[in-house]
């Protein structure tokens, strides 16, 4: 296990391949998670059509949805877990009854339920299993004893635990084949727990090696052990990396039940790179919400404030050093200023030097030339947000002068008449009308580089005087930076839901696939 010891808070960030691309997965979380609700409303849609089917089915049906769940809800995992149990009894099959509880002691365990656990596995009759089934009922005996071992911390009855467990895994792997993932993972797992690191290791990169075809949340795993056998080698690097590794393929599999992502925030903590630990020990947190284990959240909640308080104390340190530099440059400011002033009442007559001084402030605003072209669209909207900022309050500066003098001379009915006359949408239209000309400005060629996505048929068509139409003006926000649904609704006056259907049906409609849509929009260029 993993402790919080954090090295100088001021180390500097590093920002490895691996992390970066954990960053750009966290960008398109919502899209894989979009996916995995897609594809259980598929297989519910299913069950729903199968209700008075064959029982045979169902299960299947049951077991389909089980195993969306179990690594995403524990509510709804443990829920069609039971259902899975009934339908077993129902078709009078020991061996899906079998299959079936080992299905809830795993959901059981991943929320630390233990005496659940061993309540429901001891129930099972293991001669009645098929071999894979016996395979992963040892694997979750063997995880069982191990995890509660590691929660009491018993010297005593550690010892039963570990040789318990040991003597599950000999079982498992007696019955599986020497290449398959039970056999390999089982076996390093049996090596970790003995402290023979090396061998373990060995397990893993065999796992890993490619020969075997792993499911997202296989692959996890087995990153997630090596990251620890590599931890215990002295090797901090190749840990972090794996643990990127492992929780890259845990957002694409929109696997909520995971540890991966709280250990490499704690490993990034330890180094020092105390912001990037915060920023994922905080997505484990949303994840240890979204999945509902008391566990979970207690595992992450413990690591927490630790990452928060070094955060605060950094930014701190942060604002205390800016001030000194602040008063440190003031001071030179001034102390410059002083000779400035010296040297050019000692030097005025030298009209040399003069001109000198003058070719150099040319060359300066030469400079800055051509940094105005480079801010030209900062500059825009700069000057366009104080403008129309600037005709508001002229405009409620006006109607509060009408207001008060009518207030003033008590012409109530005209003072509802005034409020009548307020046409919001009308300065909407304005705004929005504003925003259009500024923006295409900048982008001038973005209908069209828009339009280049779509086929002739799905191409976004302008009425006459009409800049953009809202689909266009959606995705130009998004250009200007502004991605989040909830920021656009506010802007556009629409609902987020509103905004979310514009979004996905545009995409839709896009011969570009939906998770790139949004990055191909970015690439348009401003015109220079």
């Amino acid at each position: 296990m993993l402790t919080l010891v954090a090295t100088p808070a001021t180390a500097q960030e590093n920002q490895t391949p691996a992390l970066k691309k954990l960053d750009k997965a966290l960008q398109y979380k919502e899209v894989f998670l979009d996916d995995k609700q897609e594809a259980i409303q598929k297989q519910k849609t299913w069950l729903e059509a199968n209700q008075e089917g064959n029982p045979e089915l169902k299960f299947d049906i049951l077991n389909g949805l089980y195993h969306h769940y179990r690594a995403f809800v524990y509510d709804s995992a443990f829920a069609y877990a039971n259902k899975l149990i009934g339908v077993a009894y129902q078709l009078r099959d020991p061996e899906k009854i079998g299959y079936a509880k080992i299905q809830m002691g795993f959901a059981t365990l991943s929320a630390g339920m233990f005496k659940e656990t061993f309540d429901t596995l001891q129930t099972v009759r293991f001669e009645e299993l098929h071999d894979s089934s016996k395979v992963a009922y040892c694997a979750v005996m063997a995880r069982a004893l191990y995890d509660i071992n590691d929660f009491n911390r018993d010297t005593y009855y550690g010892k039963i635990y570990g040789n318990r467990a040991e003597q599950y895994i000999e079982t498992a792997t007696s019955l599986s084949d020497s290449s398959s993932y039970h056999f390999l993972y089982l076996k390093s797992l049996q090596n970790l727990r003995a402290h023979k690191y090396e061998s373990a290791s060995g397990y893993l990169d065999q796992l890993l090696r490619g020969d075997i075809e792993l499911s997202g949340n296989q692959f996890a795993i087995a990153t997630s052990t090596l990251s620890y056998l590599q931890l215990q080698l002295g090797d901090t690097t190749r840990a972090i990396e794996l643990l990127a590794q492992a929780s890259i393929s845990d957002i694409k599999s929109a696997v909520k039940e995971t540890t991966a992502m709280t250990n490499l925030a704690e490993l990034l903590f330890r180094r020092g790179e105390v912001e990037t630990a915060y920023r994922y020990i905080r997505q484990a947190m949303d994840d240890a919400d979204f999945y509902g284990a008391k566990q979970r959240k207690i595992q992450v909640g413990a690591i927490l404030p630790v990452i928060a308080s070094a955060r605060i104390v950094n930014i701190d340190q942060q604002r205390r050093s800016i001030l000194k530099y602040a008063i440190g440059i003031s001071a030179l400011s001034v102390l410059t200023i002083a000779l400035a002033l010296i040297t050019w009442f000692q030097f005025k007559k030298l009209r040399r030097k003069d001109l000198v001084l003058r070719q150099m402030n040319d060359n300066l605003v030469e400079s800055n030339r051509h940094l105005s072209e480079a801010n030209k669209i900062k500059e825009e909207y700069i000057g366009y947000f104080f403008n129309i900022n600037s005709e508001y309050l002229e405009k409620i500066e006006t109607f509060k002068r009408s207001v008060d003098r009518k207030l003033i001379n008590r012409q109530f009915e005209e003072i509802h008449h005034l409020l009548n006359g307020l046409n919001l949408k009308k300065e909407r239209e304005e705004l929005y009308y504003s925003f259009d000309k500024v923006f295409l400005k900048l982008f001038p060629n973005f209908v069209e580089a828009f339009n280049a996505h779509f086929d002739e048929d799905n191409r976004i068509k302008l009425e006459k005087d009409q800049l953009l139409n809202t689909e266009l003006r959606i995705f130009a926000l998004i250009r200007m930076g502004i991605t989040d649904s909830n920021s656009l609704a506010n802007i556009l006056g629409y609902s987020v839901n509103t905004i979310y259907a514009y979004r996905s049906r545009v995409k839709s409609k896009s011969r570009i696939p939906s998770d790139r849509f949004e990055k191909k929009i970015l690439e348009i260029q401003a015109t220079p």
